[in-house]
């Protein structure tokens, strides 16, 4: 059968009553589960797979794929409104995206966010109907040394989101690996600074931490005013002077390269296993601010900024689906777990599976544009409701949600330590809002830092401790040299802007 004929089987597999059902119900209970902090797309989608049990193969990937879908779209209204991350992937929509709601624009955000989520998911999907095979093969050739290198690179992001103050960047990028070493050493099985606390041998939950980091802490630091019931910092816009998604055609169309890079960029990371969205969301925001003539004015409510990350971050979803049906490899916990239901149902993950459940690997193509479309319309009639959550009081809305990060943290493994590492990560970011410490090395810190650490040590001992083996890889080569260039580039920024307002 041709690409044609079985993206047609595809449509076919999912067009019914039943699969029109649960793709309806998936990406509105993924939007909820987005959009809650402290929950999440593998939370939910580990909460429906029990319900998959009865299921045809096809039907439990189509409501599978719909809470994976409206999960990673749904993290972008906390992330907007109330500068919460629903999901790790929404990380850096909060950089521009709350801003602009303190402008009054509310509503033009949460537009911009849903339709380049939506464009961003299509065009990944796309990519992945074509190209899945041949990306897969460039992603087998990576090892050790090619993981370390792209690490690296991503970590020099450090510097350029810290150009405003390089050392407090810095050194919150050092605490956030510092925090990501806690636990049992993946190489050598020992355990490192628990403490002899046993809670501690597992390490600090990336999700707990973003919850802890930015909700948490965004919630002591508004609790700071939210007794004052006069005092509102957020209005509720007026919205009856907004058209459609609340932006121009001029706009959408000047945003055009900025969407396509990001998604481009979130794709290329998705298809890495390993580092998924909350790396692919903060690197797009960044390569937009670089790239911007006016970069200063990123973090001040600004498109460019907005547009970047959903882009992105969707985008990853196909990527990430490249390794996971192709090769069998998970990208991240949330591909682990629909790893987890494709053999539940008979399914392996692998090359023979696009010859031997064609239907079902189309299927899934075919529900992802489906549910991406279903997710704009749900996601665009609420945008209204959206909007008039800035008409709760802070001193209602602040307890309610501090209650559902404590739930959140709490399911991620039904452990009572994991809302106390949640509560000390709010203290944590606090303290960096007190001290005007950026948060995004931190996450970048604890997310990359062991990536580069374990494969640098994979490295080392699969080529007798020489570093030499690093230097041998094109790829390595290419990725640690645009790392230095960043690196220089970055530090000597200050010294050519000195230079050019002398002249």
């Amino acid at each position: 059968m041709t690409t044609w004929q079985l993206i047609a089987s595809g449509f076919a597999t999912v067009l019914t009553p039943v699969g029109l059902m649960l793709q309806v119900v998936g990406v509105a209970v993924g939007i909820v589960f987005g959009a809650l902090p402290g929950l999440s797309a593998t939370m939910a989608i580990a909460l429906f797979l029990p319900v998959t049990y009865s299921m045809t193969p096809g039907n439990a990937m189509t409501l599978l794929m719909a809470l994976f879908v409206g999960a990673i779209s749904g993290g972008l209204i906390s992330a907007i409104l109330l500068r919460i991350p629903g999901t790790p992937s929404s990380v850096a929509t909060t950089f521009d995206g709350h801003p602009m709601v303190k402008k009054g624009q509310a509503a033009k955000a949460l537009g911009v966010g849903i339709v380049f989520s939506f464009l961003g998911t299509i065009f990944s999907t796309i990519l992945l109907m074509f190209i899945a095979p041949e990306i897969a093969r460039v992603a087998i050739a990576f090892g050790p040394a090619e993981f370390f290198s792209v690490a690296i690179f991503s970590l020099t992001m450090i510097a350029t989101l810290s150009s405003g103050n390089m050392v407090k960047g810095i050194i919150a990028g050092i605490i956030g690996f510092m925090f990501s070493t806690v636990g049992t050493d993946t190489i050598e099985g020992t355990q490192r600074f628990t403490f002899g606390l046993t809670n501690l041998k597992g390490g600090f939950d990336m999700l707990g931490v973003m919850v802890g980091l930015f909700a948490v802490g965004e919630i002591i630091a508004a609790a700071e005013t939210a007794h004052h019931k006069d005092k509102q910092e957020l209005t509720v816009p007026n919205m009856r002077g907004i058209k459609g998604f609340g932006f121009t055609i001029k706009e959408f169309i000047g945003q055009g390269w900025n969407a396509l890079r990001s998604a481009l960029i979130g794709f290329g990371i998705g298809v890495l296993p390993g580092i998924g969205g909350g790396t692919s969301n903060m690197l797009a925001y960044t390569v937009a601010k670089n790239y911007d003539k006016n970069p200063e004015e990123f973090g001040t409510g600004r498109i460019d900024g907005l547009v970047a990350p959903e882009a992105a971050n969707n985008a990853t979803i196909g990527g990430a689906l490249v390794p996971l049906l192709t090769l069998g490899i998970p990208g991240d916990t949330t591909t682990a777990m629909l790893l987890g239901a494709l053999t539940l149902h008979g399914l392996t993950p692998g090359p023979l599976l696009f010859q031997n459940q064609a239907d079902v690997v189309y299927g899934i193509f075919a529900a992802m544009l489906i549910c991406s479309f279903i997710m704009l319309a749900m996601e665009f009639y609420g945008l209204r409701v959206f909007v008039q959550m800035l008409a709760i009081p802070k001193y209602i809305l602040l307890p309610c949600i501090f209650v559902l990060c404590a739930l959140g943290a709490y399911q991620l493994k039904n452990n009572i330590s994991q809302v106390i590492a949640c509560l000390l990560f709010g203290l944590v970011g606090y303290g960096f809002k007190k001290f005007s410490i950026p948060s995004t090395p931190f996450i970048l810190g604890f997310i990359l830092g062991p990536l580069a650490e374990v494969n640098y040590r994979r490295g080392m001992m699969a080529h007798g401790g020489s570093f030499a083996s690093f230097l041998a890889s094109p790829i390595c080569i290419v990725f640690l040299f645009v790392a230095l260039l960043v690196v220089v580039v970055t530090a000597t920024k200050p010294l050519r802007l000195k230079r050019r307002a002398s002249k």
